[in-house]
């Protein structure tokens, strides 16, 4: 409802309803317009803006407007400075960066105790090799070095045979003297040299593997080190009808993985307590000196029968019948490895 006072003339619009002036009610039809000097007076008394104000639904649909263009074109988001009054807003966790497909479906490298991947077993480096010594006072019943100290006997053990120039001497002598001895033999020259291999037994020798291409086998893999046992083995086995239950690893030198291997399959790992040093090419007083200075009861003595082309092993030879004599001398019973160490000498 509108009302507008003009001097002593009083009116009342109401649209679609009565119309009241004063006290009277007039119907809307009875109702004359204002003529256009009583708009001038009235307009002059009441003042109207020159814009109405917008209604309430003016109002809303500017405000939807507004946010439909806003959404249209987002404004830069800045985060306002908390106020002293106001909680810290909590962080939002940043969504993770997505990882490539070929990232996400690799699986991780699986670890197993004792059983290292490839790439970790180029790096490990934590379980170092155990020396000779060390293996040595690790397992003294698997790593012989020496026969017992009670009674005097001395075994004689000839490495790197067989060839056809001092194998054949050093049998001869032994022949000579009533000795018997252990070869330990390399394979690959026992299949050049099956003969030589055969007067061995026939005398009564014992023959050993000497491995098949006399390798150092801390450098072979186990795999390796086993290939050159069972193959020189077979090549023994065709020979002189037996498999050889003893081993001398070539330099003395084995890894501990390679002991075990061999103990478990029955092998006996045999090296030395004196070494002649003939491999070095010494002359006979050499030898001789070498072997008689350090034998005693239980010594395992090592001379060679055999080497490289040009190896000159004539001291070695020539020292042989005087190192006989001389223990013999002394009161030492000279014994093959299996009477000395009570091992068979085969499997």
């Amino acid at each position: 409802m509108k009302l507008t006072s003009l001097g002593k003339i009083t009116l009342s619009i109401t649209i679609g309803a009565a119309v009241v002036t004063g006290c009277t009610a007039q119907h809307p039809q009875d109702a004359s317009p204002l003529p256009p000097s009583l708009h001038t007076e009235a307009e002059q008394t009441n003042p109207q803006p020159k814009s109405a104000a917008p209604n309430r639904a003016d109002l809303l649909q500017k405000s939807l407007t507004q946010q439909a263009k806003a959404k249209e074109t987002p404004a830069p988001v800045t985060t306002p400075a908390p106020s002293p009054e106001q909680p810290l807003p909590s962080a939002q966790p940043a969504a993770p960066s997505p990882k490539p497909e070929r990232q996400a479906n690799k699986k991780p490298i699986e670890r197993r105790e004792g059983k290292p991947t490839s790439t970790e077993s180029t790096k490990r480096t934590s379980s170092k090799a155990l020396t000779l010594s060390q293996l040595v006072k690790k397992y003294p019943n698997l790593l012989l070095l020496k026969g017992s100290s009670q009674k005097k006997q001395i075994a004689l053990t000839f490495d790197d045979a067989p060839d056809t120039k001092y194998t054949l001497q050093v049998l001869d002598i032994l022949k000579q003297h009533n000795v018997k001895a252990t070869f330990f033999v390399v394979g690959r020259m026992a299949e050049r040299h099956p003969n030589v291999i055969k007067r061995m037994s026939r005398e009564g020798h014992v023959v050993g593997n000497h491995t098949y291409n006399h390798s150092l086998l801390t450098k072979l893999s186990d795999s390796q080190f086993q290939s050159q046992i069972t193959k020189t083995q077979k090549i023994i086995q065709n020979q002189v009808g037996y498999t050889p239950k003893l081993i001398r690893p070539p330099y003395g030198e084995i890894s501990e993985s390679q002991l075990l291997w061999a103990s478990r399959n029955h092998y006996v790992i045999v090296n030395w307590n004196v070494d002649s040093k003939d491999w070095r090419q010494l002359s006979q007083d050499q030898v001789t000196s070498n072997v008689l200075d350090h034998a005693g009861s239980g010594s395992i003595i090592l001379q060679h029968s055999g080497g490289g082309p040009n190896q000159n092993l004539s001291g070695s030879v020539s020292a042989l019948p005087v190192i006989i004599k001389t223990l013999r001398d002394r009161g030492y019973e000279l014994v093959t490895l299996p009477e000395l160490l009570k091992v068979s000498e085969r499997l």
